[in-house]
């Protein structure tokens, strides 16, 4: 494979999406050493934009996009917006059971970029997978 290849999955805003998208990641990923890490991250980008921005209310959705390289896999996840405050990792009490998920991802993915504004984001994830003998990214 020389050139990226590309799937784009619309969600509409409900919890249940967050599953299929992950099943549909899965699917895609399906014995690449990087599928485990993508699903988790897909699961926790996919919730972001349900539970902050206006892809979760009843009429919203957000998009997922799948960038699969020889040995990158890049996860794009597109929201509504709806919130003007700058989006970042947050620092969560240690009794808080929320507030981790941008945490993971970065500790998961190479490279977090978030571009956009309260019109529409887009938080895209990148994985590298090691070049020969690991299982995992």
């Amino acid at each position: 494979m020389s050139t990226p290849r590309v799937w784009g999955l619309m969600c509409p805003g409900s919890r249940e999406e967050v599953t299929r998208a992950r099943r549909w990641t899965r699917d895609i990923l399906s014995n690449h050493p990087c599928a485990d890490d993508a699903e988790l991250i897909v699961s926790e980008l996919g919730s972001n934009a349900l539970t902050h921005t206006a892809s979760g209310t009843a009429y919203g959705t957000f998009q997922l996009t799948l960038s699969l390289s020889p040995r990158t896999v890049a996860i794009s996840v597109t929201d509504e917006g709806g919130h003007p405050e700058e989006v970042g990792p947050t620092e969560a009490d240690a009794d808080e059971i929320h507030g981790r998920g941008l945490t993971i991802v970065m500790a998961l993915a190479r490279r977090l970029d978030i571009t956009g504004s309260q019109h529409g984001r887009t938080v895209t994830a990148q994985l590298v997978a090691p070049e020969t003998g690991a299982t995992t990214c």
